[in-house]
């Protein structure tokens, strides 16, 4: 899976979370903004931002 920051465009490492699910909030680990899993499809996550982070 993949999943580019939408805030620093970077791609934020999902090897942090081995058991992705939709509803799990997670955070970039460059940037710090926190996102919330809104779908996985395939190899594609979708997100929201929840909060701007640092």
């Amino acid at each position: 899976m993949k999943l580019i920051c939408p805030e620093c465009k970077n791609e934020v490492d999902l090897s942090r979370y081995p058991n992705l699910a939709k509803d799990q909030v997670i955070e970039c680990d460059v940037c710090g903004i926190t996102l919330l899993v809104t779908n996985i499809d395939g190899e594609n996550v979708e997100t929201e931002i929840v909060d701007e982070g640092k």
